[in-house]
């Protein structure tokens, strides 16, 4: 009932702006709506069923964020309506990495509604029944566009496949699904993130005074296609800097937990080590509990990935040499101008902003493509990622110790 009062009250009362560079009222829902003080049975008749039927599709989605926006008033003439149609998305976990949640859903949901396009976000948690369910009520549900962060390329596939046999348009969101023939695909150019791992770790193992010796791989999940890709960009700087492998583990489903045992196992069997590349800050955030428990934390450099707040910390206090920044601001505002072109039928404007190439090892075909690049941080450049609106000083600077080196950093 709630909803069904507040869809009447935006029937009958309702004012909207125009988008930054754009005209008024572009890309909302509708054209302008005056408030009436009369309106005729049959109105209010049309009306009440509109607003039963939007009732009656919200009920049959479980949305943990759904977007849309006004019509925008413009003094009685017809303003130029959103393109038609709404965006289902679903992310993977908040588990492997506090990414999806605090920044994704975010980005992705301001870009939307600045743009005043329905969009219903979705979180799987890690669950491949409930990524299958999600996917299917979406493609049921009639979305326009799909996109989705796979949590292993079959399950991926399944979905792709059932949205593409309706017509929908996909696109891979961080993650390439192996022969899903998603539309298009945004991420980072993944290689290169492992690149600045690698170079990273070889510049701190080379600063710790080892020109050599053995480096331990805990790489990300072996269902992630991103983490092969993560993977082939650090094992090849770190071999090409002189540096053996001394032993090389996937973690299943990034799971920190498992992360921290496998870790144990390794350290318990290989003692001459000097250097951890770690595929993402939680992987090592679980190297460094490791560490710490046998007196090496901070002595032994460990990489990382995403730029967590946990992450940086480690960064600034030494326990970890690097982890690598990845401005997910600009890979959901990317996304989200895909689909919205999508959306409208402009598909030579999505084909514009896709101008990479990524290609899909099984199907044999590359994927249209928009691919970001990344940057490795140190403690003298988590300012840049500060300045950059990612995290705050508040975030960062929690302790003493931390504040005495967020000083020496220049953070503030």
């Amino acid at each position: 009932m709630f909803a069904l009062a507040t869809y009447l009250r935006r029937v009958t009362d309702v004012s909207g702006s125009s988008l930054p560079g754009g005209s008024p009222g572009a890309f909302r829902h509708g054209g302008p709506v005056r408030e009436r003080t009369r309106m005729s049975k049959r109105s209010l008749a049309v009306a009440g069923a509109a607003a039963l039927s939007l009732l009656l599709a919200a009920c049959g989605s479980s949305s943990s964020t759904s977007t849309t926006t006004a019509p925008a008033a413009s003094g009685g003439s017809t303003s130029a309506a959103a393109p038609a149609g709404k965006v289902g998305v679903i992310l993977p976990d908040s588990a492997s990495s506090n990414r999806w949640e605090t920044a994704d859903r975010k980005f992705l949901t301001d870009a939307f509604k600045a743009a005043g396009v329905e969009a219903d976000i979705q979180n799987a948690n890690g669950d491949k029944a409930k990524f299958a369910t999600l996917c299917d009520q979406f493609v049921s549900g009639g979305v326009k566009v799909l996109m989705i962060v796979n949590l292993d390329s079959d399950t991926g596939k399944a979905c792709e496949s059932k949205a593409t046999a309706q017509g929908i348009k996909t696109i891979d969101y961080d993650r390439l699904t192996l022969g899903g023939g998603a539309s298009y695909y945004v991420s980072f150019d993944n290689v290169a993130v492992g690149t600045a791992q690698g170079e990273g770790l070889v510049k701190c193992m080379q600063a710790n005074g080892k020109k050599t010796g053995g480096v331990i791989l805990l790489n990300g999940s072996p269902t992630d296609n991103n983490a092969t890709l993560f993977k082939q960009g650090y094992e090849a700087a770190i071999k090409a800097a002189g540096y053996t492998i001394a032993a090389d583990q996937s973690v299943p489903d990034w799971d920190n937990t498992k992360a921290g045992t496998i870790f144990e196992q390794i350290f318990a069997s290989t003692k001459d080590f000097v250097g951890v590349d770690a595929a993402n800050d939680g992987l090592g955030g679980a190297v460094i509990a490791v560490l710490a428990k046998n007196g090496l934390a901070g002595k032994i450099p460990v990489t990382g990935q995403d730029a967590t707040d946990s992450g940086l910390q480690n960064v600034l206090l030494g326990t970890q040499c690097m982890t690598v920044y990845k401005a997910i601001k600009k890979e959901a505002e990317a996304a989200s101008a895909l689909a919205i072109a999508l959306i409208a039928g402009d598909t030579a404007k999505a084909d514009g902003l896709a101008t990479g190439k990524t290609a899909d090892s099984v199907t044999g075909k590359d994927v249209p493509s928009v691919l970001l690049v990344p940057q490795g941080i140190f403690a003298d450049t988590v300012k840049d990622v500060i300045a950059d609106g990612f995290t705050t000083v508040d975030k960062i600077c929690t302790t003493a110790d931390l504040k005495a080196a967020c000083t020496k950093n220049g953070v503030a």
